[in-house]
């Protein structure tokens, strides 16, 4: 693969070099967006399905920008196609909305930056259900892999 790409200017990244038993071997890596840039770029009309795809997921949130009941209805078809009941879904949308007001609310009085996110809503959980979203992992075995 060429060091660069054409099309969206892009440039992929130094390889990165992983010891094998052969020797090192150097592999390409890219993000998301760096995957959906090379892709763009593939002239072969293989490419052209997803290719589409993009242009329809992106026409898609273009929409949802001008009009954002179609992100929530989006949102919603997407826990109803993981088999999630209307209950569950309706609790989730509505756990949303009150998070998203309560950070606004945050917003409002001053609070900046993650950290200031994190202290006060341990805070909360912890006044509510007398552990921390940390405790409350550890006591599920919900750990985050490293």
């Amino acid at each position: 693969m060429t060091r660069s790409f054409q099309k969206g200017g892009g440039k992929l990244p130094p390889p990165l070099s992983i010891p094998t038993s052969g020797g090192p071997q150097n592999l390409n890596c890219a993000n998301t967006e760096g995957i959906f840039r090379i892709i763009q770029s593939i002239p072969s009309p293989k490419a052209e399905p997803f290719k589409r795809w993009l242009a329809r997921v992106g026409y898609e949130r273009v929409q949802e920008i001008e009009n954002p009941e179609l992100a929530l209805k989006r949102t919603r078809a997407t826990y109803q196609l993981k088999g999630y009941s209307d209950e569950w879904i309706e609790k989730r949308m509505r756990g949303i909305d009150v998070r998203k007001k309560l950070t606004d609310e945050w917003n409002k009085r001053g609070v900046k930056g993650e950290d200031e996110y994190s202290i006060l809503t341990s805070e909360i959980s912890k006044a509510a259900f007398g552990l921390t979203p940390d405790e409350y992992k550890k006591h599920k075995g919900l750990d985050k892999p490293h």
